[in-house]
């Protein structure tokens, strides 16, 4: 990728996430910043999972996914989740989490919110895939003392693949 647009895309602003999907009984999670709302009436937002990752197929199979926002205090989880110790199955063990009422993705003690998303459509774009949910649930973990943890709060950028690079605030605010 050409260096002077991947600075640019670097500082998109994004929020910080851990989507998370229950497949057979088997729990994971993973760090996600492509994420947005996409639609109002209904309500329907959009997560990007890399099509080389293990979420990818256990979201295509399962239909459902977690989506955890984090706050700056859950800042931990995103380091892990981004770390080598996360690159296993079964990725949750040792997190606190409950599943969700509805569709039972796992939802994080540590998340500011959960929602639980059921998902309506599917599309390949490049490496990724997005998918398209409507969000079934929702728990709220809001105690006004944190807030939402965002791309620029971390000293690396998401670029896709396995391309995580230390954020350049050069010239950049």
């Amino acid at each position: 990728m050409d260096t002077e647009l991947a600075s640019v895309l670097a500082n998109l602003t994004t929020g910080i996430y851990v989507l998370t999907v229950s497949d057979g009984g088997r729990c994971r999670g993973m760090s996600s910043s492509w994420v947005t709302q996409v639609s109002g009436a209904p309500p329907l937002l959009m997560a990007a999972i890399d099509n080389g990752h293990h979420s990818r197929e256990a979201v295509s199979r399962t239909g459902a996914f977690g989506l955890n926002l984090l706050g700056v205090r859950g800042r931990p989880l995103e380091d892990y989740f981004l770390s080598e110790r996360a690159r296993r199955p079964e990725n949750l063990e040792g997190l606190g989490y409950d599943l969700s009422p509805k569709l039972g993705v796992p939802w994080l003690e540590m998340a500011m919110a959960s929602i639980e998303a059921k998902v309506t459509q599917a599309f390949v774009a490049g490496d990724h895939t997005l998918f398209v949910a409507e969000p079934i649930g929702v728990r709220v973990n809001l105690d006004g003392k944190d807030r939402p943890l965002t791309s620029l709060d971390l000293d690396y950028v998401y670029l896709g693949g396995r391309q995580v690079v230390p954020r350049d605030r050069s010239g950049w605010s």
